[in-house]
């Protein structure tokens, strides 16, 4: 790789890596993971950095190559049985705890219950704020599928966080 093309990818690096470390929690649950699939990403556009033309499209290959990378590990059968029942980031519910972040604990907590695909679907289109067309986009599946899909998410989102669901309602 020429040096502008190494400066180039380690500017976009440096001003994603964040935000692309935060979607990989939000998909996984688990911070370490996340770190593991967001180096996953960037090294899988490292490789085809000379080969992309639109930079405007950078944003949309990492996440589509970080999704993926979270459905393929999940599909991996010692990624199946989870042995940590909590994980240290999870706020503890002791007196002065913020009910945001026992609220955002309670939710991040039923969506690591979601299956991954459904799980994909409801965060690139709730926490990410891609419509519908992105997210099919990003996916690399059809609109009625990510449809299907976010109702599905959403109904196993409601089972996971069962009675929680109630509390979150009545904190908002």
């Amino acid at each position: 790789m020429e040096q502008r093309d190494e400066e180039a990818f380690a500017e976009y690096f440096t001003a994603r890596q964040d935000a692309v470390r935060r979607s990989a929690y939000l998909l996984c649950g688990d911070w370490h993971r996340a770190d593991d699939l967001a180096q996953t990403a960037f090294v899988a556009l490292h490789r085809r950095w000379r080969k992309v033309r639109d930079r405007g499209a950078l944003d949309a290959y990492v996440r589509r190559t970080l999704v993926r990378a979270v459905i393929d590990e999940s599909r991996r059968p010692w990624r199946r049985e989870r042995f940590v029942d909590e994980l240290p980031e999870q706020a503890q519910l002791d007196g002065g705890v913020d009910t945001t972040v026992a609220n955002r604990a309670t939710l991040l907590d039923g969506l690591r219950r979601v299956p991954p695909r459904q799980r994909a679907v409801l965060v690139l289109r709730f926490l990410e704020g891609l419509d519908v067309t992105a997210t099919a986009e990003a996916l690399k599946c059809s609109e009625g599928t990510v449809k299907s899909q976010t109702a599905r998410g959403l109904a196993a989102l409601r089972e996971a966080l069962g009675d929680s669901l109630d509390d979150l309602r009545s904190a908002t």
